[in-house]
């Protein structure tokens, strides 16, 4: 059995799962709403506080989506309670950040500005001239996002220069006089 896969998901107070057919789920909540699609193989339980996620046999396919399911599920949930977040750190001589309206402005060593606009669903913030964070309800969305953001200027190994996540460590190289 999937460890994953069968624990229970609690749900807040102020949260509302609906499950209609073919597994079309819709989660409730103080931040919003979210709607997804999941797999119609699996059975979806809601009982008061606390939903389940079953498989109906133990196919290889079903044993699979048992414990994606319900980490879905619990995404969605955790979403619209307190919504997912990912920072951003702009390194470099002269690279920065600044928010105008709904758009994101980034100095980044181009010979242009490259401008990035918000997506429904997300919303950017610059509180330095050196970070960048990114707040949605849907997880895929804000990381999906925060990889667009990364890939314009990636960091690079030599010395450090780039877009690179709060969290992530840049592995870093000598020159060619590293000898």
């Amino acid at each position: 059995m999937s460890r994953i896969g069968r624990t229970p998901i609690t749900v807040p107070a102020g949260v509302e799962i609906t499950v209609s057919e073919a597994n079309l789920v819709t989660v409730k909540g103080p931040k919003g709403s979210l709607t997804k699609n999941l797999h119609p193989a699996m059975i979806i339980k809601v009982d008061g506080g606390v939903a389940t996620v079953e498989r109906p046999n133990d196919e290889k396919e079903n044993r699979s989506l048992h414990g994606l399911t319900r980490t879905l599920l619990a995404n969605m949930v955790e979403g619209v309670t307190n919504g997912f977040k990912k920072e951003l750190e702009v390194n470099g001589v002269g690279y920065r950040v600044q928010k105008q309206g709904n758009q994101l402005i980034m100095n980044i060593g181009y010979s242009h500005q490259v401008i990035i606009d918000e997506v429904d669903g997300i919303t950017i913030d610059a509180p330095d001239a050196n970070k960048i964070v990114i707040n949605g309800i849907d997880k895929q969305k804000v990381g999906q996002f925060a990889a667009d953001v990364r890939k314009k200027r990636p960091p690079e190994p030599y010395k450090g220069k780039g877009i690179k996540y709060a969290d992530e460590v840049i592995r870093r190289k000598e020159g060619k006089t590293g000898k």
